[in-house]
């Protein structure tokens, strides 16, 4: 009898409950087969590709640049303010070319961030489901562009017909020129961005704003912008980066003159454009000279790292996170 009542009862037409297998079950089973084994080898390879290449790159840089700090002071090179390696007497301060690009990358924000940002807000708050998916991909389009042609676009028609209309006195070849074209080229990086960090803000928060009695203004600067800071921030900040990097553009708009200036109505020369100039050239390998080039990459480098580093951190440090 205590058998009986020991056994479980089960309702007319109940059917029992499938087994159920454990993950390491499944992923045994996934692992066991031929083609998931070459997909993850796939994988790994790719990844460890990536990985293997990037290391090869910072070692060929560390390599070549100690052997130039070797010949060359580092208190020099970081803070003298004349740069001529390729004449004598010869003089390898880095600070003209780091100001040059500087230069480029503040005036280039300076274009961007206003236009992308506005652009931003316009798209996640005002336009029309309609207008935004003609506007959008619109905007996209200048990402697409090559930047020679910014170079050219940047040194035939800004240089002549914007800044010389305001300053007679800019030379052809200028840093506010060559700032503004590369600052046309990053704005749909900061709109892009930024609009899909205020497309991730919970609608929740607008839709209170609105019914509190909040105008689309100042729901859009009080509670939609503040929220997606660290993504608006990130946006910035990489638009900055790829600034410093540009290169075409300021090679044909803002010329090859190592000059340790800050006017931008003169002739400077970036970082990128000194590694264009010596890479074309009869540089021999192994000289002083020819180190200059990954001196310069070296430093170029350590920038862009220090600009993702301050990324990782803003994002982090102003992340909002809503349940």
């Amino acid at each position: 009898m205590a058998d009986k009542l020991a056994k479980p009862v089960t309702s007319v037409g109940a059917t029992a409950a499938p087994p159920r297998m454990s993950s390491r079950s499944l992923r045994g089973s996934t692992e066991n087969r031929p083609v998931e084994r070459i997909v993850r080898g796939l994988l790994a390879t790719c990844g460890l590709l990536s990985v293997a290449t990037t290391f090869a790159i910072v070692a060929v840089l560390i390599g070549e640049t100690a052997g130039f700090f070797a010949e060359v002071s580092p208190v020099d090179f970081f803070t003298g303010t004349k740069w001529t390696p390729l004449f004598t007497p010869q003089s390898f301060g880095v600070l003209p070319l780091v100001i040059g690009t500087l230069q480029i990358a503040v005036f280039a924000l300076l274009v961007s961030v206003p236009i992308g940002l506005a652009s931003a807000i316009y798209l996640a708050m005002y336009a029309p489901p309609r207008v935004r998916a003609i506007v959008k991909p619109a905007l996209e389009v200048l990402a697409g562009i090559p930047t020679v042609v910014y170079g050219y676009f940047a040194l035939t028609f800004i240089t002549p017909t914007v800044v010389r209309g305001l300053f007679s006195d800019a030379g052809v070849f200028n840093a506010l020129s060559a700032g503004i074209a590369v600052g046309i080229m990053t704005i749909p990086m900061v709109s892009s961005l930024s609009e899909d960090a205020l497309q991730a803000v919970p609608r929740s928060l607008r839709d209170g704003a609105l019914a509190l009695g909040a105008t689309k203004y100042e729901v859009s600067t009080k509670v939609m912008v503040p929220a997606a800071l660290s993504g608006i921030m990130a946006s910035i900040i990489l638009a900055f980066s790829r600034a410093i990097g540009e290169t075409m553009i300021v090679v044909l708009a803002a010329g090859s003159t190592p000059k340790f200036t800050f006017n931008p109505l003169e002739s400077i020369q970036t970082m990128t454009g000194f590694i264009v100039q010596i890479s074309l050239g009869d540089t021999p390998r192994g000289t002083i000279e020819y180190k200059t080039l990954f001196a310069v990459g070296f430093t170029l480098f350590l920038l862009t790292l220090l600009m993702n580093i301050l990324s990782t951190w803003v994002t982090r440090r102003f992340r909002e996170v809503y349940e």
